[in-house]
């Protein structure tokens, strides 16, 4: 096989399974990367979250089964293995497998999110907060776990990032309960706290927010905030100054996020903030935590439990 008819291959493997999904990525609030990163591994993060995306948008896609979806995820996965012959390999799941060689990072975080994009194929509903938190744990924690394993963290920072990852995949999901259900039929919000609120599914639907509603809302939030407090202790402890910056930023956008929607209901429009707020808040959280940094005895670890969050 000529090098040429082995790279046309290679291009209709990538072509019969990554796929559009019709999601975008301006609704996002928290990008996995920033100028606060270091240049050196900006290029490394950007290929992590190509793969992410791409795999995401397999499983957001509503045009196709979920059988396809998992054979489509399971040829990311093959090839992030190195197990797919060249002619099949999947080139985002390729150029990250190269990635995590050369930076010496585990391949089980990208595993772990095929998992998670799996499980959205299959499983439309969420049973309680402990199911919720068990999805989160694939679909949204392997991304802080990279970017510690990334930039040579202790793996002793892994359960407030952990924290952090979860609360905003779950403020994520609150922005978006009523759109996943009426695009994709699928909910995030604890099934037993809908039923304990008297809330239906058909709430989502619905103008703006029930009051059963908006009171598993204010749960999800209330459990949300508890995440942030532990997130609380990421960057004061990190080694790295960039990343401190960039999770400080990040957890702060989170907080403020999370009283947004305590104000405003999700139902009735989209919660967010704007771009204006977004960059205007993720500098004050850097500012200050570069500030902490030089002062006389500022970087020190925060003990557990200790918030270091004001408004």
């Amino acid at each position: 096989m000529t090098a040429e008819s082995s790279a046309k291959n290679a291009a209709d493997a990538t072509s019969t399974v990554e796929t559009p999904s019709g999601k975008g990525s301006d609704g996002e609030n928290f990008p996995v990367g920033s100028i606060l990163i270091a240049r050196r591994l900006r290029p490394h993060v950007a290929t992590f979250y190509a793969f992410a995306r791409a795999a995401d948008d397999i499983a957001d896609n509503p045009a196709l089964a979920p059988e396809d979806k998992l054979r489509r995820l399971a040829a990311f996965g093959t090839t992030l293995k190195g197990e797919t012959p060249p002619e099949g390999k999947v080139a985002k799941a390729e150029r990250l497998r190269l990635s995590l060689a050369e930076t010496d990072v585990p391949i089980r975080h990208g595993l772990d999110l095929l998992e998670a994009f799996s499980r959205d194929a299959v499983k439309p509903r969420t049973a309680d907060w402990a199911d919720l938190m068990s999805y989160c744990e694939v679909s949204a924690n392997p991304v802080g776990r990279y970017l510690l394993d990334l930039h040579g963290e202790d793996r002793d920072g892994w359960p407030a990032s952990d924290a952090l990852c979860s609360a905003l995949q779950v403020l994520n999901h609150l922005q978006d309960c009523a759109k996943d259900y009426r695009q994709m039929d699928r909910v995030y919000l604890p099934a037993d706290w809908l039923a304990e609120e008297g809330a239906s599914l058909d709430d989502l639907t619905a103008t703006a927010a029930t009051p059963g509603l908006r009171r598993v809302l204010n749960r999800c939030l209330e459990a949300t905030e508890a995440l942030l407090r532990r997130a609380d202790e990421l960057a004061p402890n990190l080694k790295d100054t960039r990343l401190a910056l960039e999770s400080a930023a990040i957890t702060r956008l989170a907080w403020k996020l999370s009283a947004r929607l305590r104000r405003q209901d999700p139902v009735a429009l989209r919660v967010e903030l704007s771009r204006p707020a977004l960059a205007g808040q993720a500098a004050v959280g850097a500012a200050r935590e570069l500030l902490r940094r030089r002062l006389p005895g500022g970087h020190r670890p925060t003990p557990a439990g200790e918030s270091r969050h004001a408004p």
